[in-house]
């Protein structure tokens, strides 16, 4: 049996690592999941628990951070925890199911260690204007936006940490690398449902 493989992207808000993920879920159904992250800030409209996140309270949250549940954790710009909990991966993996993980630089760095045989992804638009209005286009309030491209700044600043980077111009070209990245990095994996 082929082994589950881990896939860690990576890049700013609104670069669509999360559009490109599920597009390529939706080639392997049964085969690979997202992680999903626990966070303790509130949900937004339209969000579920246990579906979008695991919403828990911080106190929840810094039990589990004393328990040794994460992976991966930070506190995000001083409010709000963020962190990936070890269940969401490390028992899927036993399954034979791949893993994508959506974390930013500091959480991938984390990762990198933790699973050494995996595939590192960095997202990225062609341009910085390309960011803010996509997050304009996301509802983003003039400060967030602000607050949002000053950590996209630094966060391309690590992309050459990750071994690729899909340029996100295309959203069915940059659909496309990230499934044959991932077919083509772990044995076992069928082509591509397209």
């Amino acid at each position: 049996m082929a082994r589950a493989p881990v896939i860690i992207v990576s890049g700013p808000s609104g670069s669509g690592k999360s559009t490109l993920i599920k597009g390529a879920l939706c080639r392997w159904p049964g085969q690979l999941r997202l992680a999903i992250s626990a966070t303790t800030r509130p949900p937004r409209p339209g969000e579920q628990d246990g579906r979008d996140y695991h919403f828990w309270t911080p106190d929840r949250f810094e039990r589990a951070i004393a328990e040794g549940e994460f992976l991966e954790f930070a506190q995000v710009h001083g409010n709000n925890y963020y962190g990936t909990p070890r269940d969401e991966v490390v028992g899927w993996l036993e399954k034979g199911v791949g893993v994508f993980l959506d974390v930013d630089v500091q959480g991938a760095a984390a990762l990198r260690n933790e699973f050494p045989d995996h595939l590192s992804v960095f997202v990225k638009l062609p341009a910085l204007w390309w960011y803010c209005r996509r997050l304009e286009e996301r509802g983003e309030a003039p400060r967030s936006i602000v607050r949002r491209l000053e950590t996209a700044l630094e966060e391309l600043g690590h992309a050459d940490r990750y071994q690729r980077e899909i340029v996100n111009d295309d959203l069915k070209r940059a659909t496309d690398e990230l499934a044959e990245l991932v077919r083509g990095r772990f044995d076992g994996l069928p082509p591509t449902a397209g």
